[in-house]
């Protein structure tokens, strides 16, 4: 992964599109989906940790 879009392309592969129209609640929406796909086991360690930094990159654009 190297960008939002593709953590974006990830969740909708799980059937998730998060679109609110405020930035930082889709940041924050995407980051606790990310979460639940990890405990579930659906996604890696290393997608995990990846979009996770991606996300957390992207919130301090923002801030």
């Amino acid at each position: 992964m190297k960008n939002l879009f593709d953590v974006m392309q990830l969740l909708k592969k799980y059937g998730t599109v998060i679109y609110t129209g405020d930035k930082q609640a889709d940041l924050e929406m995407m980051e606790d989906e990310i979460r639940e796909l990890y405990q579930l086991q659906f996604i890696t360690a290393k997608e995990f940790a990846s979009a996770l930094l991606i996300i957390r990159g992207r919130k301090e654009d923002l801030s």
